[in-house]
């Protein structure tokens, strides 16, 4: 944590925000607008696409493994391309990628080409989140960090939002292709916004130019980020905290709801719509609450996967065929909580870690979740096929994840707070000893 997160001053040399900073970075989130309604665009036809490419669950699941293994392998690459190159040029490749998978999904004909067009919208994705983390560190003040990352994760999950209600409408009134390759016009747009308006700094505050280059620089940004016990923390929180919502929102939440609680698709699409809600809400709570009480990062995480562990375990044991409706509400609202608790983890990485590893640092940070992510979707679509799809044997697989995450969150909790004071101190130092 920087001093000017502790006492909520900007120290000199911070971006000094203002209108022309929200401005850029709202440029900047309508990107990563745009990436997650084609992202999570499968979450709201994963029944239609079983039947279109007549596949099983687990042919279904691969959909959204491969593009998680795409989006969280390339976290580290983009990373260091954010710091190499900036986030102009890294969010306008990341754009033409997803909108051209997004065309290529609406009129595929086989499996094997929705997945090809899958993957290269995953590639286009993975650019979108880190590019805007770094924007918002270089056109806000250090201590605005957090609250600027939870409102990026809360435009995210409008666009989550306008997937669940407006493309599952579009879907089932002008079909599939229509609605797939209407959707992609959206690309287009923030193409040209991004083109037109985007810059990657304020006037003034352009970063240092970079010494190292070429393999060896690769190998320094990752192992210097790596050897940060805050970087390695906050990987652990967002792979705990992110996936139970993401694998719910992404993929299974839609079949469990309709298949495995008897409820209709409209039914379940309204507590889908619950979940972006609550985390819409909760993003903005816990964001006020990080950027004034920075000791409570780690019990909120952490009472997040609590609670989500307990109202999953009521859910799948309720000893009735389905579960009563204000269970599941209870637990859709509790979902909500995941996206916001994962951006914790971010706060963890960022103060580790100085401004020209700041990419890096994300990247790593951000393949947690995602790595869990695509992990439980793979075994959950396993687990339904041989099991004749027992949903609760196939969504206890999410407590075994959680356990492996809060033990590594437990055991580096400690010494990455220890480092972050070391840091603080030192900072302040430095500032006192500034010559005059």
């Amino acid at each position: 944590m920087s001093s000017a997160t502790s006492a909520g001053k900007t120290l000199p040399g911070d971006p000094p925000g203002g209108r022309r900073a929200i401005a850029v970075w709202s440029v900047g989130v309508s990107v990563y607008f745009v990436a997650v309604i084609f992202r999570t665009s499968l979450g709201v036809a994963g029944l239609d696409a079983a039947d279109r490419f007549h596949v099983n669950a687990s042919a279904l699941s691969t959909f959204s493994i491969l593009q998680l293994l795409v989006y969280a392998g390339m976290q580290i690459p983009v990373g260091l391309l954010v710091d190499r190159l900036g986030t102009k040029k890294v969010l306008g490749i990341g754009v033409v990628l997803f909108t051209v998978g997004q065309l290529g999904f609406a009129f595929s004909p086989s499996y094997g080409m929705a997945l090809a067009s899958r993957a290269l919208l995953g590639c286009g994705d993975a650019m979108t989140f880190i590019s805007v983390l770094r924007l918002g560190t270089r056109w806000f003040p250090a201590r605005r960090g957090p609250m600027v990352a939870q409102l990026a994760g809360l435009v995210g999950m409008a666009g989550n939002l306008v997937s669940t209600l407006v493309l599952a409408r579009l879907l089932h009134g002008i079909g599939w292709t229509a609605a797939f390759a209407g959707s992609a016009l959206a690309g287009v747009v923030v193409l040209v916004l991004l083109l037109l308006f985007l810059k990657d700094h304020p006037e003034g505050h352009e970063p240092e130019p970079l010494g190292h280059q070429g393999a060896a620089y690769v190998r320094r940004q990752i192992a210097m980020s790596w050897r940060e016990p805050g970087t390695r923390l906050g990987l652990w929180v967002h792979f705990t905290t992110q996936f139970p919502a993401m694998v719910f929102l992404l993929l299974w939440g839609m079949p469990f709801l309709v298949e495995a609680q008897g409820l209709s698709r409209a039914t379940a699409g309204g507590l889908l719509t619950l979940v972006v809600l609550s985390n819409m809400t909760v993003g903005l709570v816990y964001g006020q609450i990080i950027a004034r009480h920075h000791a409570a990062r780690l019990p909120l995480a952490l009472g997040t996967v609590g609670a989500t562990a307990l109202l999953w375990a009521a859910t799948l044991a309720y000893p009735a065929d389905h579960a009563p409706m204000w269970l599941l509400v209870v637990l859709c609202a509790v979902l909500g909580a995941c996206g916001p608790a994962s951006m914790i983890g971010f706060d963890f990485a960022r103060p580790a870690n100085p401004p020209e590893r700041q990419g890096t640092a994300s990247g790593i940070t951000n393949m947690g979740g995602f790595v869990a992510s695509m992990t439980t979707l793979f075994a959950v679509g396993v687990l339904l096929d041989a099991t004749g799809d027992d949903y609760s044997v196939a969504f206890s697989s999410v407590f075994v994840l959680q356990a492996v995450g809060v033990s590594q969150i437990l055991r580096l909790r400690k010494r990455a707070v220890r480092r972050e004071r070391e840091r603080l101190v030192a900072s302040r130092v430095e500032t006192v000893h500034v010559p005059v």
